[in-house]
């Protein structure tokens, strides 16, 4: 546990499987909060990976005014696969917003992912009144062809593009488009676990799709550092996420998500 960090108020289980949990913190204090974060992990679908990369943001979230839920889902070698992982975190934020707890935070629901995290929260878009992306996987295919993560694509999704483009395409958020919620891309130049040009590239075909996309690529900051809350890059997003939030509906309610 993050030091400072108190217990989360709850965890929701939204499905069958040990890995379908979401943990929920309110925010620090008795203020008002600006409304719930949905935390998405990375970890190039690999059950190695988990929840917990994220606890360091839900320690400075709910410092600074946010509800925090942390989703955990079924990843290759826990139950995983394609589609199932896109649909676990689409079934999380659904039960999520379904919730009394979300209910009391009267603030936009933002959806928050990392990496792989970062490609089921823009496939999750429908859900959310705004996405954050930090260093996202966007295209699987081309995350294939380059062998990226080690192999990960191949791993994972146990087929190539050519053998099943659809899969592929259904979990490529670059594919997807548009994707109509307000969303931030933030993607290091020197990031090399997943390379920068895959955002710049899908930042400028989410655009041509009418969306509106906000990117930021610092100079210095390398894939593990995009959720490292002591980076000048990570105030950056809670800005545009306090900015973005006041101009969003006040609450998503379950029968809109």
């Amino acid at each position: 546990m993050q030091p400072g960090l108190l217990p989360p108020v709850f965890e929701l289980v939204y499905g069958p499987n040990a890995p379908q949990n979401v943990q929920c913190w309110d925010p620090a204090g008795a203020g008002h909060s600006r409304g719930v974060a949905v935390l998405v992990h990375g970890g190039y679908w690999r059950a190695s990976f988990d929840a917990s990369l994220m606890v360091a943001m839900v320690h400075d979230l709910t410092q600074n005014g946010w509800a925090v839920a942390n989703v955990e889902y079924r990843s290759g070698g826990n139950g995983g696969g394609w589609p199932a992982t896109g649909a676990d975190v689409k079934s999380a934020i659904t039960a999520v917003a379904a919730t009394p707890w979300r209910e009391k935070h009267l603030g936009p629901m933002i959806g928050i992912g990392h990496s792989v995290g970062g490609q089921l929260a823009l496939l999750a878009a429908d859900r959310l009144d705004a996405v954050v992306a930090l260093a996202p996987v966007t295209d699987a295919a081309r995350t294939y062809r380059e062998r990226l993560g080690e192999d990960a694509a191949a791993e994972f999704f146990g087929t190539s593009p050519d053998e099943d483009p659809d899969i592929y395409a259904s979990a490529s958020p670059l594919r997807q488009l548009p994707l109509a919620v307000p969303t931030l891309v933030v993607h290091g130049a020197m990031d090399q676990r997943v390379p920068v040009h895959h955002s710049v590239d899908f930042v400028a075909t989410a655009r041509a799709a009418g969306d509106y996309v906000d990117f930021e690529s610092p100079h210095d900051l390398d894939h593990m550092a995009a959720i490292d809350p002591s980076t000048r890059s990570w105030s950056s997003v809670r800005q545009w996420m306090a900015h973005r939030g006041s101009q969003l509906p006040r609450l998503r309610t379950s029968s809109s998500a």
